[in-house]
């Protein structure tokens, strides 16, 4: 088997009293898209910076493709891609003009710099913005020329920090295609991400809460070991019907969906459909359905007060 790209054994990093990320162990094959999914303040921004480099940890030990971190950092980073969330190209050159700078810090030039560009902008569809000024591009825009930058130099493993936070949701599904070509050639990916759709499309997870990992491992598979029956309500009272079922101790979640409740059960509880259908507040007209489970069924069991024992599913 060969050497994981990224290997964190206990990785921390504290800022006075707030441990931004605690104790994390992460063991990344090659070729993956690997997902870190949590809200804002989860630690996700933090380990990625501790995976490239640019922070020290307060503790724990890191090796990225090879090289030690951070001391090796300087040689890390002419193999490596970082898009930040925030947009950090300049807005006052042309498209090609930022491509062209950026090019020049990874020592290309002449006519490799000229066939690598032109490669991008046919790529990612920019090459009739070229002399578009990227302070005046749309969102969608902005976040492909980001990503052209990121992998101009063709690097070995990508770093994305919520790299479609500000785009529409088709700007959302195009920019996941073009991570899937990436890892076909070849590329690792370590992407972070709050929206749901985006962490199922993951080779592998991990849930950060707090800085801390509650659960690893394929999308499907967390879905299947998360320990809690998916049961959907169609009734008249909904809202009322969910203070009621959120009282139940076998309950560990529910939230109303449209005009159904989305139930999850406890797997303790061996029949979930009569389990509910015997509870005083679901009518005999009340229809219930078992269903698929979903990635935010995941995170709702394993984080916060429904938290459990560490999931890995890996």
């Amino acid at each position: 088997m060969s050497e994981p790209v990224i290997k964190a054994v206990r990785l921390s990093r504290h800022f006075g009293s707030l441990k931004a990320v605690d104790e994390l162990d992460l063991e990344i094959e090659k070729g993956q898209i690997y997902g870190f999914l949590g809200p804002n303040g989860s630690g996700k921004t933090t380990a990625i910076r501790m995976l490239t480099g640019l922070l020290a940890p307060s503790s724990g030990t890191v090796r990225v493709l090879d090289l030690n971190l951070p001391e090796q950092a300087d040689a890390l980073r002419l193999r490596i891609g970082y898009m930040t969330q925030k947009f950090s190209l300049y807005d006052d050159l042309t498209v090609q003009e930022n491509l062209q700078f950026i090019a020049r810090i990874y020592g290309l030039s002449g006519r490799a710099q000229k066939q690598r560009i032109t490669e991008l902008l046919g790529i990612y569809g920019l090459e009739d913005r070229r002399k578009q000024l990227a302070g005046k591009m749309s969102g969608g825009q902005r976040q492909r020329l980001s990503l052209a930058a990121s992998t101009l130099h063709k690097p070995d493993l990508l770093f994305l920090d919520e790299p479609t936070s500000a785009v529409d949701p088709e700007n959302r599904r195009e920019f996941w295609e073009q991570l899937f070509d990436l890892s076909h050639q070849g590329t690792s990916i370590l992407v972070s991400t709050h929206y749901m759709d985006e962490a199922e499309r993951c080779h592998c997870l991990a849930i950060l809460e707090n800085g801390v990992k509650r659960a690893e491992g394929p999308p499907d598979e967390l879905m299947r070991q998360m320990g809690a029956h998916v049961v959907e309500i169609a009734s008249g009272n909904l809202r009322q019907l969910k203070q009621e079922l959120l009282k139940l101790p076998e309950v560990l979640a529910a939230a109303q969906l449209g005009a159904r409740l989305r139930v999850l059960v406890r797997d303790a509880v061996a029949d979930p459909l009569s389990f509910l259908a015997k509870q005083p507040c679901v009518g005999i007209e009340d229809g219930l359905s078992t269903v698929r489970p979903s990635l935010e069924d995941v995170f709702v069991t394993c984080t916060g007060r429904n938290r459990a024992e560490q999931v890995t599913a890996c």
